[in-house]
């Protein structure tokens, strides 16, 4: 398997939607599909390092090139999510740095997900509830009993209904992090509770 590639840039190019470098590697040329953001950085004759993910199929094979090995592996986070293919994890990588991708997957960003081309609601709840115990064990950014537990700030479905009701994504996750140190809702209240509490807070009335 290819995991790591330097070498020389001899061309730019475009196949479809797929934004594409041939990079020289000690005289082979590796057609490699870069985040469309990243390609757009790099011209001919550029000396450039990827970290690669090599896909295979029965009829091709792929390679995708990163700037990081973070970005590469965030990569094949996303590919493992059902309905999430290579195309879509690309763009989910272009709209936002990968920090922020994981943010907006830990929190249920929803807004965030669907920026990207081929992401849909579905999906982006798909992205949320499967991958943020990984990404938060990973990075250490959430306690795994807040990320497994029933409290407001891992109800997706919270979130989505408030989202739904034109609230900013931010604007919730404020209002959701104030009421639980407030103890304003019980920790086993119902999502019902909680909507009610958030919608009060953020209509300027008390928590």
């Amino acid at each position: 398997m290819i995991g790591w590639l330097q070498g020389e840039v001899r061309h730019r190019f475009r196949r479809g939607n797929r934004h594409l470098i041939l990079l020289a590697c000690d005289a082979v040329g590796y057609e490699v599909q870069l985040v469309q953001r990243d390609w757009h950085q790099v011209q001919a004759g550029d000396q450039e390092e990827r970290w690669i993910h090599q896909a295979i199929s029965a009829d091709n094979i792929q390679l995708f090139g990163f700037q990081s090995v973070q970005d590469r592996d965030l990569f094949r986070d996303l590919i493992s999510v059902n309905g999430v293919g290579p195309q879509a994890g690309l763009a989910l990588l272009d709209v936002c740095s990968g920090e922020e991708l994981v943010s907006a997957v830990i929190h249920g960003e929803l807004s965030t997900l669907t920026r990207a081309q081929g992401v849909g609601k579905r999906t982006a709840e798909r992205l949320a509830l499967e991958l943020r115990p990984l990404l938060a064990a990973q990075l250490n950014q959430v306690d795994n009993d807040q990320v497994h537990n029933s409290s407001a700030l891992s109800r997706l479905d919270l979130i989505t209904t408030l989202e739904s009701l034109g609230y900013e994504t931010m604007e919730i996750r404020a209002a959701l992090q104030k009421l639980k140190a407030l103890k304003a809702v019980n920790e086993g209240e119902d999502d019902e509770a909680w909507l009610r509490a958030c919608i009060r807070l953020m209509s300027g009335g008390d928590g």
